[in-house]
């Protein structure tokens, strides 16, 4: 196998990124969190550029689909940690977030021993992009440029717990439909 592609190193880069992220966002003044801010923003388009260019150049690997989600996994938490240590964001929504995550990761990999393989649905890409949206206003968290940033992300971070709360239902609900379909046609 070889780890050495282009869209590995972008997988790489991301995790890297999180020490930077979080010793700016841990220094007082604007130009530390949009300084934060723009190496998120860098890291979490480098996540829809590596499954970009994987899929071009016929690159992805068993690697890559293991290692990609943890990292995308790993910054968002990490980041939003982070802006419950600022006082930016409330730990609770934060913490229901997070464990959203394991809850679905946990599931995803025990429906997979079962050989139930459930299928990435449009609700988890619109939850990780409310949650990024969010982590990237709470960072700057002052009005620029006549944005709202703080305000905005607010808005954003409640968005982001619905649809992150929906989406987990989702995935439990889509495991509840295969398993029984599992289960019916073992009975057959």
């Amino acid at each position: 196998m070889n780890l050495h592609t282009v869209p590995n190193w972008l997988t790489f880069g991301r995790i890297l990124s999180l020490p930077v992220i979080i010793l700016l966002a841990s220094f007082p003044g604007r130009g530390f969190g949009i300084a934060a801010a723009v190496v998120f923003s860098i890291a979490a388009i480098t996540d829809i550029l590596d499954g970009y260019i994987a899929r071009r150049t016929g690159q992805v690997s068993d690697f890559g689909k293991l290692v990609d989600p943890i990292a995308d996994k790993i910054i968002v938490a990490a980041a939003f940690i982070m802006l419950v240590d600022l006082g930016r964001a409330p730990a609770w929504i934060i913490a229901l977030i997070i464990s959203r995550e394991f809850a679905v990761s946990g599931l995803r990999a025990y429906a997979g021993t079962r050989n139930i393989v459930i299928a990435a649905r449009i609700s988890g890409k619109i939850k990780t992009t409310f949650q990024i949206l969010a982590i990237i206003c709470l960072l700057v968290n002052f009005s620029l440029w006549g944005f709202p940033f703080k305000e905005a992300g607010w808005i954003l971070l409640v968005v982001a717990f619905i649809t992150t709360m929906w989406s987990g239902y989702e995935y439990f609900r889509d495991y509840g439909v295969l398993l029984k379909a599992a289960v019916s046609e073992g009975e057959e």
